[in-house]
């Protein structure tokens, strides 16, 4: 039997090894990889390498990690746009969360003005906000929407997780932008918009907090394990 070849998956974000969650994500795809027995390749991409899909077409997963503000926002979302439209598997981790909102307000609901905060703090649509209390080291408990991509993942409808994050989804936006395609799967123990999902997209989770971060302490993150194996089950 021909070998199946390696997962190949694209790490969207300006690599920098101070960043904890940088040093996390290698260690959580290789024990996601050990658990799955899948073999996994992956390929950090600088934010002002992408500008169109040339270099992302050859990729079967795409995950947009922790970093922002990122060297190229336009990059960013581009490479989130791909992964919406072409159906690969997405996940998007803290700053990955933020620009896959503002990648669907954008180019699905037509909000061509809703912008950053932490870039554009005077835009009329700052959909990503200060958070009222920041996030930094922070660990807290999430309780997960029945039935969703992440529930499934858990293997239960609470979870720990931990933060390093000064942004979040402005609640005066957050009405209008969830809906019947993008709705929320995960809300902390104040009730804290947390965790999206796309409904008509094979795997599309984006999470404020930072599941990544549980390889550092040598356990295989579910999340991440949930989104090797649907790399996997995409693969031609």
């Amino acid at each position: 039997m021909e070998k199946q070849r390696p997962i190949h998956i694209a790490l969207i974000g300006d690599h920098d090894p101070q960043i904890t969650a940088h040093r996390a994500i290698p260690l959580a795809l290789e024990l996601a990889g050990e658990r799955t027995g899948c073999d996994i390749g992956f390929q950090w991409l600088a934010t002002d390498l992408i500008v169109d899909n040339t270099l992302l077409d050859n990729f079967d997963g795409i995950w947009c990690v922790p970093g922002s503000p990122y060297r190229n926002e336009s990059g960013a979302l581009q490479a989130i746009r791909f992964a919406r439209k072409q159906r690969r598997p997405f996940l998007g981790t803290c700053g990955g969360f933020q620009h896959a909102v503002l990648e669907y307000a954008r180019n699905v609901l037509g909000w061509t003005n809703a912008a950053h905060g932490e870039t554009s703090p005077e835009a009329e649509r700052a959909l990503l906000t200060p958070l009222s209390c920041a996030l930094i080291e922070t660990i807290d408990s999430l309780q997960l929407e029945v039935d969703s991509l992440i529930a499934n993942a858990y293997g239960c409808a609470t979870a720990f997780e931990g933060y390093r994050c000064r942004f979040g989804v402005n609640p005066h936006f957050e009405q209008d932008l969830l809906n019947e395609h993008m709705h929320a799967v995960a809300r902390d123990s104040a009730g804290d918009l947390r965790a999206v999902e796309l409904r008509d997209h094979p795997f599309f989770v984006a999470t404020l907090f930072q599941p990544e971060r549980a390889a550092l302490e040598g356990r295989v993150p579910p999340l991440v394990k949930a989104f090797v194996e649907a790399c996997a089950r995409k693969m031609p």
